[in-house]
């Protein structure tokens, strides 16, 4: 079976490569191909492109790199972390699959993010091979991030639907904002993770699919082409608006992910490295999914 997955995968790459070969998106073709792209713009989404790309997105995700980090900084000084035991009963809650496609997503952020700053501050850094490295490395690491997008996207799905009670937990958030342990009546996933995962599974994707059309730049695709209407140079301003736009929300929530686990509730990362949530931490921030797992006779 190994033998048969393995000459899938390379006959896939040699049929990539080979159709490839036709787009010219390699060698010195493809520098030909990018003067005459604007011949054949189609919206004209040049002057907006660059407006953006100049005016707005580096600032933009300043603001963002700088601010959120700031916020949870004040919010851990005034309000301060939630503290559990987890020296108590314990419940199984993420197997090894589980936390075998989390961690790997988990490392290709901890990559893609600062590698995808370098790029934007590209200038800042003087370009050169420091900003080369970062491009690579950040094409690098989507691999092993789109591999593992869909069986997280699946393997959480019903946990990560919203239901009446997720507008209670926004209008408190979450309870983070007191001091005292306030029993929240969320599920498995509150309604903040909730959230996170359908912005690092969507937002994911749309930034897969649009960087990998950045990243080769020349790869004509007819059926899009004919799709949309757009010309090449405007289908990759769409996909760079697109993947900065993305960036932003995916950069703060992975930042706010980050913080709420490892900080704002100390050792709750640790159920995703052992697979093992504490009682007590489950029946006040998660006590709709505590009521089941004790009538289950699981605590």
């Amino acid at each position: 079976m190994k033998k048969y997955i393995v000459m899938f995968i390379a006959a896939l790459c040699l049929a990539s490569v080979a159709y490839a070969a036709d787009s010219q998106i390699w060698g010195e073709m493809r520098i030909q191909n990018i003067l005459g792209y604007g011949q054949e713009e189609s919206w004209k989404l040049g002057p907006l492109f660059t407006m953006l790309q100049h005016k707005y997105f580096a600032w933009i995700f300043l603001g963002v790199l700088l601010g959120v980090p700031l916020v949870f900084f004040l919010h851990y000084k005034i309000v301060g972390p939630k503290v559990f035991p987890h020296s108590h009963n314990k419940h199984y809650a993420f197997n090894l699959f589980h936390r075998t496609v989390h961690q790997i997503a988990a490392v290709s952020f901890l990559v893609l993010l600062p590698t995808g700053f370098i790029i934007v501050f590209g200038d800042f850094f003087g370009g050169g091979t420091l900003v080369r490295m970062a491009k690579n490395l950040h094409g690098l690491f989507t691999i092993p991030f789109a591999i593992v997008v869909i069986p997280m996207a699946l393997m959480w799905l019903k946990e990560a639907l919203f239901n009446l009670e997720d507008v209670k937990w926004f209008m408190i958030l979450g309870g983070y904002l007191s001091k005292e342990k306030q029993i929240i009546n969320a599920t498995q996933f509150n309604a903040g993770q909730k959230m996170w995962y359908w912005v690092a599974i969507l937002g994911g994707i749309t930034m897969i699919l649009s960087g990998a059309f950045m990243f080769f730049l020349d790869f004509k695709m007819e059926m899009l082409h004919n799709i949309t209407g757009l010309s090449q140079i405007d289908l990759l301003r769409v996909a760079a608006i697109l993947h900065n736009v993305m960036g932003f929300a995916v950069v703060a929530l992975f930042i706010t992910h980050v913080y709420m686990s490892m900080f704002a509730i100390k050792g709750a990362v640790h159920s995703i490295i052992t697979g093992y949530v504490e009682e007590e931490e489950v029946k006040i921030l998660h006590n709709a999914w505590y009521k089941k797992l004790k009538d289950q006779g699981k605590f």
